[in-house]
């Protein structure tokens, strides 16, 4: 029986990622998202058996028990839970003026659903009992931002989210280590997906002066390739780590 892997958010840009990454390093994964099952997409992954697609949103706690039992009934274990899926701002509002409604909104999907599914996932891995090989019985890998440490006053409740999903990391690290279960962070920076299409050319011209050591912008295969090293196992005495994956722009530079 392949290792399992629940990731949110997993059918399309940083989520899609790391879905087939996850896929590649053998895991069956199940994705939780809000849109119809793509169904030309979870064929082209090409895995039978080792993908499934559950219809809901991180947001509705009612949701994440549906998530975990249904990959649990399929296929019996629970290794890992990538907390990938987020939103940013519908409208980049200054500080001064934007409103409960979207602070709401973004810290119930960024912050408030990644929190209670981490508490429902380490629950339902505890109770299943299952013995290891001195590797971590489950691994939690929480996706945040550059922003959880980095200001944008044009959307203030995007850095509130994401700066509560480090300190939820840390949180959840602490009381999860006796479980035997480990907790990360991957903190990207900019990468290239949907979210951030609509200021392209802002980073354009960010990236071309030189916004991070490594002159490029990120992909979600970089994301990609951070969780699969945190899930393998290899780091059973690592927990609460923080992995940047922005080109060393959180390095600070005279």
């Amino acid at each position: 029986m392949p290792a399992v892997a629940l990731v949110t958010g997993g059918n399309r840009g940083i989520g899609l990622g790391i879905t087939r990454r996850l896929l590649a390093d053998g895991f069956a994964v199940s994705i939780l998202a809000t849109r119809e099952e793509p169904t030309e997409l979870l064929e082209s992954l090409d895995a039978p058996g080792r993908v499934r697609y559950v219809r809901g949103s991180v947001a509705d706690l009612e949701d994440h028990v549906r998530f975990v039992d249904d990959a649990v009934k399929a296929w019996g274990r629970l290794d890992l839970l990538v907390n990938n899926a987020g939103v940013a701002p519908a409208v980049r509002a200054d500080l001064l003026e934007a409103g409960p409604e979207s602070f709401d909104r973004v810290l119930g999907i960024n912050l408030r659903g990644p929190y209670f599914l981490t508490q429902t996932f380490a629950n339902r891995v505890i109770s299943l009992n299952r013995e290891t090989d001195g590797r971590p019985r489950a691994t939690v890998v929480n996706v945040s931002s550059i922003s959880a440490v980095t200001v944008s006053t044009n959307r203030g409740e995007y850095c509130v989210s994401k700066a509560g999903v480090a300190m939820a990391t840390q949180l959840f690290a602490v009381r999860l280590a006796p479980e035997g279960i480990v907790v990360y962070e991957v903190r990207p920076g900019v990468v290239a997906t949907d979210m951030t299409a609509g200021v392209t050319e802002k980073y354009d011209a960010l990236i071309e002066t030189g916004l991070a050591p490594i002159n490029r912008w990120g992909r979600p295969s970089d994301v990609a390739g951070a969780v699969s090293i945190l899930a393998s196992g290899q780091t059973p005495y690592s927990t609460g780590e923080v992995f940047h994956v922005d080109g060393g722009l959180h390095i600070p530079v005279l």
